[in-house]
């Protein structure tokens, strides 16, 4: 479904990105997790469209994104949600959700999206006609979730979802995601700093550093890397 081959973005003339390859299947669960800094929103961002790259390739479903308008790469099934939640504070939850379904997909399946939603929110329908600028922390990042699944997307991007929140309500935010990949057969790309929780949630996961990937593979391989428990499980 996206495939990524040796991709560099940078910023004013200083390079982020160095070369990075990933793939997530269809209906598939990964993570990218590493230090702060090392480009993992940048990742998002290019394959988004916010940034632009300076070489390399980004394959959705085989459509060259790096040749399309930012604008139009939602409209081929990529929600990105984006670090620090960024809902629309005066806006009902309900109208957020609505700016969600904007996509052709969104507007055709409102109706039961909406409905999962709010089997997997309950929160969000009981707060639908609230400001969403009212909601806790918590509820916020399951309202930026839901205004992502609103637009009926194949891949789900989520950037460091559990920022900010208590472990307890990050743990929620969690449950969650696992649910929504489980039950709608959707794909999640994770980039996370609770690695530990990052690689148990993935199917596969890389690990970036200083703008590359350093390592990859199933969680299982990952959490047994010495160097992985060494750095990001404190072992």
């Amino acid at each position: 479904m996206l495939e990524i081959e040796s991709l560099h973005v940078g910023y004013g003339g200083i390079p982020v990105l160095h070369g990075v390859t990933l793939r997530v299947a269809a209906g598939e669960f990964v993570a990218v997790v590493g230090p702060n800094g090392t480009g993992k929103s940048t990742l998002f961002n290019a394959i988004s469209g916010i940034v632009p790259a300076t070489g390399g390739t980004i394959r959705f479903d085989g459509a060259d994104l790096l040749a399309m308008a930012p604008a139009r790469r939602a409209h081929l099934g990529i929600a990105h949600v984006p670090e620090g939640r960024q809902v629309f504070p005066s806006l009902s939850v309900f109208e957020n959700l609505e700016m969600g379904a904007y996509t052709h997909a969104g507007r055709a399946a409102w109706q039961r999206n909406l409905e999962s939603i709010y089997t997997w929110f309950p929160k969000l329908k009981e707060r639908a006609r609230q400001p969403a600028g009212t909601l806790s922390g918590g509820e916020q990042q399951m309202l930026a979730i839901s205004r992502g699944i609103a637009s009926a997307p194949k891949l789900l991007m989520l950037d460091e979802p559990s920022m900010g929140l208590s472990p307890a309500i990050a743990d929620e935010i969690f449950e969650r995601i696992v649910a929504i990949h489980r039950e709608a057969k959707l794909g999640v790309l994770l980039v996370e700093q609770r690695v530990a929780e990052a690689l148990h949630l993935a199917d596969r996961a890389y690990v970036l550093e200083n703008g590359r990937v350093i390592l990859e593979g199933d969680h299982q391989t990952l959490e047994n890397d010495e160097r992985i428990r060494r750095a990001y499980l404190g072992m």
